[in-house]
């Protein structure tokens, strides 16, 4: 008798979301790690001891610690490039109101993938050449709905003529700054306040000032 279609095809997505929480769970794992000890001193077993598996479970998945320390990072763009847009799309079709959901979402982002995010700021001289180049194209890849929404903005006259690359490059460095300098903030504001300030300081900039009281609610 032969199986149901049907019942292999729920098979085979249970394992495929099985596996996708196991990989997850050995990155966030080894983000924590890493964080600790460096990329060098991580050994496998504090890796499977943090996670909560064996090393050999690992190995299933990663073959060695480049290849999780290039997954650990690359899973934070990844996110980016997933969350970012859907995002900014709720917000509407006004571009100011798209930029400032946009830079909410990064933030949130930074703040779900902390360890990750300062992670890499550390770690990621250690990759390969191809490794490095992988994370330019997704740096670009992930940034590029903040750069759309900017141009499309000055197109229409709603924000200043500002140099888009260095704006862009100026938001993810604000998003980032709540990973890297968590241990000042951190004390000082809330994940909401941070955002909220953030998103004015960013906007100030951007947004002429015969308009400031259009989006008052964004700004104050």
């Amino acid at each position: 008798m032969s199986a149901d279609p049907g019942e292999l095809a729920i098979d085979e997505f249970v394992r495929a979301v099985r596996a996708n929480s196991r990989r997850r769970q050995i990155l966030m794992a080894a983000a924590k790690v890493m964080q600790s000890t460096g990329f060098h001193q991580m050994s496998m077993q504090a890796l499977a001891d943090e996670a909560g598996v064996s090393v050999g479970l690992i190995y299933k998945y990663f073959g060695n610690k480049e290849e999780i320390l290039l997954a650990t990072i690359t899973g934070i763009l990844d996110a980016f490039r997933d969350q970012l847009e859907p995002a900014m799309t709720v917000a509407g079709e006004d571009p100011v109101e798209r930029l400032a959901a946009g830079i909410r979402r990064f933030v949130e982002i930074v703040d779900e993938n902390i360890d990750a995010v300062a992670l890499t700021y550390r770690e990621s001289r250690t990759l390969d050449r191809a490794g490095r180049e992988t994370l330019k194209r997704l740096e670009i890849a992930t940034s590029a709905p903040l750069r759309e929404v900017l141009t499309l903005g000055i197109e229409s006259g709603v924000m200043n003529p500002v140099d888009v690359d260095l704006m862009v490059f100026d938001l993810v460095l604000l998003a980032h700054g709540w990973a890297l300098k968590r241990w000042h903030f951190g004390r000082l504001y809330s994940l909401d306040d941070y955002i909220r300030l953030q998103t004015r300081f960013a906007l100030n900039t951007v947004l002429p000032q015969h308009i400031h009281t259009d989006y008052r609610h964004l700004l104050e």
